[in-house]
């Protein structure tokens, strides 16, 4: 009797956990967690941060080009007849060599460090660094382009559940309208037409039911896409569908975009490499300068300590330049030039982009802010004349096609002013997204 209600009592210790973890998984998910849970697991913003340490890397190997380079190189020669091994060699008298071998073994390495290279080098590494500085904007880029995603999808959830709510709604009073009509074309007070009407209404309002619990299931589909969930995976958003007035005028939303915008600053840099681009080109005109030093040693033993052995070593500075290249070197600086140009043209371009989208972002949430104070009237009112004519339609004042239209135009006025808050925060978002700023900030 006690081990079955131990085993009773553990059974019972597992369910609640499955319960309790099953509850967990469909709590909702606010703004903030799908963001976050969304920055987590792109795979897009994961390249974009190996992208930063390629750039990395690369500037590390330009850093090496200051550094001195060693060389070494060990060899083994067999000759078919002997030969003088190093210089200490003796001929004699009779002309006979001594000190030779057939079997020869030699070490030689070279140490060169450049001294002078036209600003080359310190050039190209400047271009590698600058180079990780993009890469780390475009991380920023690909981060609220993220963001304005997953804000998109959050919130064209919640208008596709509250044009659900509304179908349901709208079903729920076409249904309740034919109770009554069928009622009264029972003791005769109305024609079969008014029953029939309803019917067709209702049948209408069924099919938009059907449609609006699709745009849901797509939503949150997409949805799960974002968040690199299961696409079937169940998921509930906390509902935030409201209307907050944005602070800020037109000429402050375009000052911070101007100053915060990523992809400005990556223009700026790309400028910048430009110019090293110029100096690194410009460099070919001058010559370069290297100091090395070189050792070698050959011998008879293959650990180059024989008897038979002969050692040297030297110091050499020396000064390279081509001036046959000059020319084409003068046209790829012409080119380099012309690519400067180019990059800060193309900022300017980027700049008048950047106005023009928070121009338009700025005139649509407005556009969606005045929609969402007539559409909150228009419900009042919609309600208002659908209570009206039921009640005239009870005493036979009003028509069952009086009563219809108005359960259409409440039901329409809803969805205006769902889409008009949904709009809202979608413009709000876009226009956020237009300035530079990340959500949460």
């Amino acid at each position: 009797m006690r081990k079955r209600w131990r085993v009773g009592l553990i059974f019972w210790i597992l369910l609640s956990a499955g319960v309790a973890l099953a509850q967990e998984s469909q709590k909702p998910l606010t703004l903030e967690e799908s963001i976050k849970i969304a920055l987590d697991r792109n795979l897009k913003l994961h390249s974009s941060m190996e992208g930063v340490a390629g750039s990395e890397f690369r500037r590390k190997a330009a850093m090496t080009d200051f550094f001195s380079r060693w060389t070494g190189q060990y060899g083994y020669t067999h000759y078919n007849n002997p030969v003088t091994v190093g210089y200490s060699a003796i001929t004699l008298p009779t002309g006979k060599v001594i000190n030779t071998d057939k079997d020869i073994y030699s070490l030689g390495t070279t140490i060169s460090q450049p001294l002078f290279a036209g600003g080359s080098i310190l050039s190209n590494y400047r271009l590698e660094k600058l180079g990780v500085d993009v890469s780390k904007t475009d991380v920023e880029t690909v981060k609220r382009d993220i963001v304005l995603q997953v804000r998109e999808g959050y919130f064209n959830i919640l208008r596709a559940e509250k044009f659900l709510d509304v179908a349901r709604q709208t079903v729920k009073q076409f249904s309740a309208q034919l109770e009554v009509t069928k009622a009264f074309f029972e003791v005769g007070i109305v024609p079969k037409n008014d029953v029939l009407q309803a019917e067709v209404r209702l049948a209408n309002a069924k099919q938009g039911l059907v449609r609006a619990e699709n745009d849901v299931v797509l939503a949150k589909s997409y949805f799960n896409s974002l968040l690199r969930n299961g696409i079937e995976t169940p998921l509930q958003v906390v509902d935030i569908l409201g209307y907050t007035p944005f602070p800020l005028p037109f000429e402050a939303s375009l000052k911070e975009a101007l100053e915060r915008r990523p992809e400005i600053k990556t223009a700026n840099l790309k400028i910048e490499q430009s110019k090293e681009g110029v100096k690194i080109v410009k460099s070919g005109f001058f010559p370069t300068i290297n100091l090395s030093g070189n050792y070698s040693r050959i011998s008879d033993d293959p650990l180059l300590m024989g008897s038979h052995r002969g050692e040297r070593w030297t110091i050499q500075g020396i000064a390279t330049i081509t001036l046959g290249d000059w020319g084409k070197t003068a046209y790829k600086f012409g080119e380099s030039k012309v690519k400067v140009t180019q990059s800060e043209n193309a900022k300017i371009q980027l700049i008048e982009g950047i106005t023009l989208d928070i121009k338009n972002g700025y005139q649509i949430m407005l556009v969606a802010e005045k929609n969402i104070n007539v559409a909150e009237k228009a419900i009042e009112q919609a309600e208002e004349n659908l209570r009206m004519n039921e009640e005239r339609y009870k005493y036979q004042v009003a028509t069952a096609t009086d009563v219809l239209d108005a359960v259409t135009l409440l039901a329409q006025a809803r969805v205006n002013y769902y889409g008009a808050l949904s709009d809202f925060n979608v413009a709000k978002a876009r226009l956020e997204r237009a300035m530079g700023r990340m959500y949460p900030q």
